[in-house]
């Protein structure tokens, strides 16, 4: 079963619209949701409407939340992230995520289709498309 980090990104996206695109990972079976109250705050921050942030509120009910993790220097090896990032990633890796899906292509974009710290970095439309 894969197990879903989703980036704080893709939950803004998901909550900024009805219908979004990327809310269609929340449909897709045998697959759990999961991120980090890093990523939670950073998404509800952005999100200028209150509808916006109370659509956010129902996506996350199925979601599952946990703390904001930050691995220390000597667990990341070669990967080289702006330190705001440090915290996805690790939330990713401490969810034992099997997948990070964001759509941040100015920092993860380099990482895309591979692994980092034993998690896939993928955008939300690559996954989607791999599970067809």
């Amino acid at each position: 079963m894969d197990r879903l980090f989703l980036d704080a990104n893709v939950l803004f996206s998901a909550a900024y619209r009805p219908g979004a695109g990327v809310s269609r990972l929340w449909q897709v079976s045998g697959a759990s949701l999961v991120t980090s109250s890093y990523a939670v705050e950073e998404a509800r921050r952005n999100l200028p409407e209150e509808e916006q942030g109370i659509r956010l509120n129902e996506l996350l009910r199925t979601v599952e939340v946990g703390e904001a993790m930050m691995l220390p220097p000597e667990l990341r090896g070669e990967v080289d992230l702006p330190e705001k990032d440090w915290p996805v990633l690790s939330g990713a890796a401490a969810a034992g995520a099997t997948h990070l899906i964001t759509g941040d292509v100015r920092h993860f974009g380099q990482y895309f289709g591979e692994r980092l710290v034993g998690v896939l970095v993928m955008r939300p439309a690559d996954y989607l498309r791999t599970i067809g």
